[in-house]
């Protein structure tokens, strides 16, 4: 690797474009980690006495099918239906394949024919959206009759959230829901609009499991009648696994504390904590501790990369960088070292690459040996839909968010800027453009994620992560770099038990 010169620090006159970046929120207080082994399978005794109870509940439920859809979404917004996946494949499966005759034979209301297409949809099963027709009138608008169903509304609205291309019913129905939503909000009881406004802030598709996990646990035991069975499954496993990312935790927070890059590059952003809540919204699930732990890592370092190439270095610098670190980052640096805004496309395609998403998820295959051989490798460089649509996600999600201030700072042009310059419109006409090609990715997505598939669905849920986890730190705020805005979900995922 070639030598990379050091700046005098004695120097006066560099123009450095310096991010100025808050100040790491957490210091190094999860790397002194008490030892949490004995509580860890106290919580684990617990949860596997109750799993079979809850298997029986699922076990008994597949003679009525709305009871049993209904059981099958509630264990996913527990965030405990990976300890059944089996099973619930098997009768999803048996379901998908009766659907054309239960659909016939049963004139399901609003509310159940939006969970019978969400449970199927989430699980890869393209359950036709002709099921919505029949509450449109002959004018094509939707019915009177359903304008002040909550229930059937918001279960609509989230349905929408898995459309594919081409499906207009349901792009006129998320506008209809949204309308609708917002106006019933306030006039609902304190528990259903908090529902419906969370809901609307981010639908539950896009968002990251742990933290639509811990949210709808509250949902959950603040019902009239929740299933105490359930509710307390659903708690201790929750404690459980956060007993396992304190651990975790500290081992990264241990490592990057040792590599005291701080010091030594004291214009990085110090976010270990933050990227480490990155990791869990890729996986929670128990088995990938190690994909947690090298994706955090990794990313931590590609962070460094990023800072040095945004927020600090030289031109003349970042080409002897360059010459030891092939990347686009350079690339960057010199369109804004020239004052070069490029056409959209031309961003984009360099854009892609800087974002790092191409490569990330590599990092965490390396704890997924179950799922991932050559084959998925050989099938990630072919650059399918659904990769290539997490990452143009990642990119614009970023610059709608971060383009302003990184404009004042000195940074090159990014996504807005270009497409503003090659259309002649507005920036918010740009950022409009830009949200509605998001849209369209997550479609892509939706639709790789259909079965059969490319490859396993695990694989495939996790570039679907990766998009919820951009929507998480950047759809209102730009998140990672202004921290404090994560620390009530940091409390809530890491140090926060729920009570029992």
């Amino acid at each position: 690797m070639a030598q990379v010169s050091v700046p005098s620090k004695t120097q006066q006159d560099i123009f450095r474009p310096l991010g100025n970046f808050p100040p790491r929120g957490w210091g190094y207080s999860f790397a002194s980690s008490s030892p949490l082994e004995a509580e860890f399978e106290s919580y684990t005794r617990e949860v596997e006495a109750l799993k079979e109870n809850v298997k029986d509940m699922l076990k008994q439920s597949t003679g009525k099918l709305i009871e049993n859809i209904e059981l099958i979404n509630l264990l996913y917004r527990l965030g405990v239906s990976y300890q059944f996946r089996a099973e619930i494949e098997e009768q999803l499966s048996h379901i998908f394949i009766a659907l054309p005759n239960i659909i016939n034979d049963n004139n399901y209301d609003l509310y159940t024919s939006a969970l019978l297409f969400q449970v199927l949809r989430q699980h890869g099963y393209k359950m036709s959206c002709d099921v919505f027709k029949k509450f449109k009138d002959n004018n094509g608008e939707f019915k009177k009759s359903i304008s002040d169903d909550v229930k059937g509304l918001l279960g609509l609205y989230e349905a929408t959230f898995l459309s594919v291309h081409g499906e207009d019913i349901l792009d006129e129905a998320l506008v209809f829901t949204k309308q609708r939503l917002e106006i019933l909000a306030a006039q609902s009881s304190p528990h259903l609009a908090n529902r419906i406004r969370n809901a609307l802030l981010r639908p539950f598709h896009q968002g990251i499991e742990r933290k639509e996990t811990r949210q709808y646990i509250s949902f959950y035991g603040e019902e009239e009648s929740p299933n105490q069975t359930l509710l307390k499954f659903a708690k201790l496993d929750f404690n459980r696994l956060q007993l396992l990312y304190k651990q975790e935790l500290a081992l990264v927070s241990k490592w990057w504390k040792d590599l005291n890059l701080v010091e030594e590059l004291p214009y990085v952003r110090d976010r270990i904590v933050e990227i480490y809540l990155w990791a869990i919204g890729g996986h929670f699930e128990p088995q990938y501790a190690l994909a947690r732990v090298m994706i955090t890592k990794y990313t931590k370092m590609v962070s460094v990369v990023d800072d040095t190439y945004d927020a600090y270095g030289t031109l003349d610098e970042l080409q002897q960088f360059t010459i030891a670190f092939q990347s686009a980052y350079f690339v960057e640096a010199k369109w804004f070292n020239e004052g070069y805004v490029p056409p959209f496309e031309e961003y984009i395609s360099n854009g892609l690459v800087s974002s790092t998403y191409s490569v990330l998820p590599a990092a965490s295959f390396i704890g997924m040996e179950n799922v991932v051989g050559s084959k998925e490798y050989e099938w990630v460089k072919e650059n399918p839909k659904i990769v290539n649509a997490s990452k143009l996600i990642c990119r614009l999600m970023d610059d709608v968010t971060t383009h302003e201030h990184e404009q004042e700072r000195g940074h090159c042009a990014s996504g807005i800027e270009c497409y503003m310059k090659e259309y002649g419109v507005s920036q918010k006409v740009a950022i409009d453009e830009i949200q509605k090609m998001c849209a369209n990715a997550w479609k892509d997505m939706n639709e790789a994620c259909m079965k059969p598939t490319e490859v396993s669905t695990t694989l495939l849920k996790y570039y679907v992560n990766l998009a919820r986890v951009i929507d998480f730190v950047y759809k209102y705020s730009d998140s990672y770099t202004y921290s404090t805005i994560l620390k009530d979900d940091i409390k809530a995922l890491f140090l926060e038990k729920l009570p029992m």
